[in-house]
């Protein structure tokens, strides 16, 4: 209690309890996650089930949304050999884009992946996919010697450069990902959440000439929530993209 506000402490904002008084391990965030993957299956099966030659509708909406993954992601960073990554590269951003838009919907009001679990997890899967691509592609060894040891750089300099491509291609990549797509999530969260709680605070205050003060944060809230649709977005966006400049550094030929 701050000056007759009343202000909900961190557990109640970033940490929700399991369904069923904990027995079952599943709660608000594993909900959401589950909700992601059956939209993201739902939508195209549900558009591939229609085939219309001028579609419309959902079906529609997919075809757009697989035409701008495919050109501004898996061709833009891999052109025309980059085609046959799009089922994996929509995949990743519709389900990335589900779990995220979960922080402005009642009820959940709170993003998946503002929860470090869900971005580690996502990341591995590009970190396995990139490393495995570019195995199969270059050869095991190939594929780490020109990781490890670039092409065209003095050999004396390799004391330098050989641990820095170790730590930044196979260690500091996954970690990277993950915590830049938990750290803006978890802040748009926390943004929401404290305006909500200001305008609620001074909204219900003993205070009368607080309450027309609650206007104010309510404002900014609603702001916030337009702005988070588009953060959504653009975290899903970054977040495949780089999967596909990852994607497209291990398969190239420049090694």
């Amino acid at each position: 209690m701050i000056y007759g506000l009343d202000f909900p402490g961190i557990g109640e904002v970033l940490v929700w309890p399991d369904f069923n008084n904990n027995v079952i391990g599943f709660n608000k965030i594993a909900l959401s996650n589950l909700i992601a993957m059956v939209l993201t299956v739902g939508i195209f099966i549900i558009a591939g089930s229609k085939r219309k030659m001028v579609p419309a509708g959902i079906q529609n909406f997919v075809e757009a949304s697989v035409d701008f993954v495919r050109v501004g992601v898996a061709e833009e960073t891999m052109g025309k050999a980059g085609r046959k990554w799009v089922p994996f590269l929509c995949t990743m951003f519709f389900f990335i884009f589900f779990n995220n838009i979960s922080g402005i919907i009642p009820v959940f009001q709170m993003p998946a992946t503002a929860r470090i679990a869900l971005p580690l997890v996502l990341a591995l899967t590009t970190y396995v996919a990139f490393n495995v691509a570019g195995i199969i592609k270059q050869g095991p060894l190939h594929y780490l010697g020109a990781n490890l040891f670039p092409p065209g750089v003095p050999k004396v300099l390799y004391v330098l450069i050989t641990p820095i491509e170790l730590i930044s291609t196979f260690l500091v990549r996954p970690f990277s990902l993950a915590v830049r797509l938990f750290a803006n999530m978890l802040a748009g969260h926390l943004m929401l959440v404290t305006f909500a709680v200001l305008a609620d605070a001074l909204f219900n205050s003993s205070a009368l000439a607080l309450k027309p003060l609650s206007v104010l944060p309510f404002a900014m809230l609603v702001i916030m929530t337009g702005f988070e649709v588009l953060v959504s977005f653009l975290q899903a966006y970054i977040f495949t993209i780089l999967t596909g400049v990852y994607i497209a550094g291990a398969v190239s030929d420049h090694h």
